[in-house]
């Protein structure tokens, strides 16, 4: 999770309009809003014991970004219905691939319209 949320903040850091993050609890997971800017849809994380093997990337469900990374990474990554993307705790993050679906989650609404 620790590298994960390093990845989030690194792609903010690095993309035009996001601005500083917050990081909160939301459902009692670790939250990261684009207060500041309103730039993009909230990403939460969490690992659950239900599902000991994997660690979770949500974003909301009321967005088409599930249906995006799933058309652009299908085959690298595993989603669960509209809203998470799930990564094995025993192998590397597919650092590519996640840093492009973080950063299309923290620009959300700024290109929702283009």
């Amino acid at each position: 999770m620790e590298n994960l949320r390093d990845l989030i903040y690194e792609v903010a850091k690095n993309t035009e309009g996001v601005g500083k993050l917050e990081e909160t609890l939301k459902w009692g997971e670790p939250a990261y809003l684009t207060s500041q800017t309103k730039s993009g849809t909230t990403i939460r994380i969490d690992w659950k014991p239900k599902n000991p093997d994997q660690i979770g990337m949500y974003v909301s469900c009321n967005t088409t970004l599930v249906s995006t990374f799933r058309t652009m990474f299908g085959d690298d990554l595993k989603f669960e219905g509209n809203r998470a993307i799930y990564f094995p705790v025993d192998k590397p993050l597919p650092k590519k691939q996640v840093m492009i679906c973080i950063q299309m989650a923290l620009r959300y609404h700024l290109d929702k319209g283009t």
